[in-house]
């Protein structure tokens, strides 16, 4: 019989498999690897899906801290955020697309659990919040779906809900010898990158994800009519924002 290897690489899951043997098995050091069209190979140690709150950085710290009535924690992962603001009597939903992360996530104690695309989410709930964490822009793909995003995202917001969402500013990426920073302008935005992720020999599905400067966020929540507050900055480029629908 052919091993999981040789499936369609669409079908592999590969954050769920990798999130179901670390639970069974905390201490071997398993990472993921993950590829992209713009930087060296990267590894995510897979214990940092699990992390509890004092490893956490301060924005994703800072964000959980400004979540407020019923939370949509969009791309929960295994859980990490859910179950900090569900252990603080926070109703919060985790929503993730991956079915292995979700059965983790339900092992591990979270109550409120939505296998889900988010542009592909049924909206028959509002939440007050919508929590995108991890570069929660990712998830928007490219600088074209930002309205797309915007839709989606006031389809699912009570008045005068927000989202919280953290990004990061690659233009560093791009700077030279001299301090000065050398774009293509010609060439699709920056920030737009594709990333393939492979663990234990198998390999995902390619697959876009956005990084976005805040001035760039700005400009499309306002385009959309919706305010943008920077609400605190990291140290690597990256930043919190609260995106709040303008009356």
């Amino acid at each position: 019989m052919k091993t999981s290897n040789h499936r369609n690489s669409s079908d592999i899951d590969i954050i769920g498999n990798a999130c179901r043997d670390y639970f069974n098995h905390p201490d071997e050091d398993l990472k993921i690897e993950v590829w992209s069209d713009i930087a060296e190979t990267d590894y995510i140690p897979v214990h940092y899906l699990f992390r509890p709150y004092t490893d956490m950085p301060v924005l994703e710290q800072k964000a959980l801290a400004e979540c407020r009535g019923k939370v949509l924690d969009i791309g929960a992962g295994a859980g990490s955020h859910a179950l900090w603001l569900q252990e603080r009597n926070i109703e919060v939903t985790a929503l993730e697309i991956s079915p292995g992360a979700c059965e983790i996530m339900k092992k591990r104690g979270v109550k409120e659990i939505l296998q889900e695309d988010f542009f592909e989410l049924p909206e028959s709930e509002k939440y007050d919040t919508l929590l995108l964490l991890m570069n929660g822009t990712g998830i928007i793909g490219s600088i074209s779906r930002m309205k797309k995003f915007f839709e989606k995202a006031k389809s699912l917001l009570k008045p005068g809900g927000q989202i919280l969402v953290d990004s990061s500013d690659l233009r560093y990426l791009f700077l030279q010898d001299d301090g000065s920073i050398l774009i293509n302008l010609n060439d699709k935005y920056y920030g737009e990158v594709e990333y393939r992720m492979s663990y234990k020999r198998q390999k995902g599905r390619r697959f876009p994800w956005l990084f976005i400067d805040d001035q760039l966020l700005e400009y499309h929540a306002n385009k959309n009519s919706f305010s943008f507050e920077r609400i605190a900055e990291g140290e690597h480029f990256d930043y919190l924002a609260r995106l709040i629908e303008k009356d």
